[in-house]
């Protein structure tokens, strides 16, 4: 069974220390800042996130299942996305569950950390993966600007 993500102060203080190193530049490449307009405050909200990319594709993976930045994003249609002072606009489009599954695969291989939030491994089949996909969306980035 997948353990479930709990927001407390704990993971607050992690989300800072994560936010301002990618500000920085510093850390894992795939790691980006991701901002979007809240669905019912229109306020803006920012949060850290792993990109996944394959040449010219990149695809943003829900690690830790559907989060008000997965709503959010869904609403809004578009997000933003920054790393080492630089930020782009993208266009966000939510895959179906069998084209997720080779992004999940990929995030499950380069992301061990949030392994434990998956109920499939390396070895789960690709109709596993499809079904896990309802719990973990993955989106196509498509750039705006």
């Amino acid at each position: 069974m997948a353990k479930t993500y709990r927001m407390n102060a704990g993971t607050r203080v992690i989300n800072r220390v994560f936010h301002t190193m990618t500000r920085l530049g510093v850390g894992k490449g795939y790691r980006y800042n991701l901002t979007v307009r809240g669905r019912k405050t229109g306020r803006s909200y920012s949060t850290p996130v792993d990109v996944m990319s394959d040449g010219d594709e990149c695809w943003l993976v829900a690690a830790y299942g559907v989060s008000d930045w997965v709503r959010n994003a869904r609403a809004a249609g578009q997000v933003g996305l920054g790393r080492g002072g630089r930020s782009r606009t993208h266009k966000v489009v939510e895959l179906g569950p069998e084209e997720s599954v080779p992004v999940l695969r990929q995030y499950l291989r380069e992301v061990p950390v949030t392994r434990a939030y998956f109920d499939v491994t390396g070895e789960s089949s690709d109709e596993e993966f499809a079904a896990e996909a309802a719990r973990h969306p993955v989106f196509r980035l498509e750039p705006l600007t």
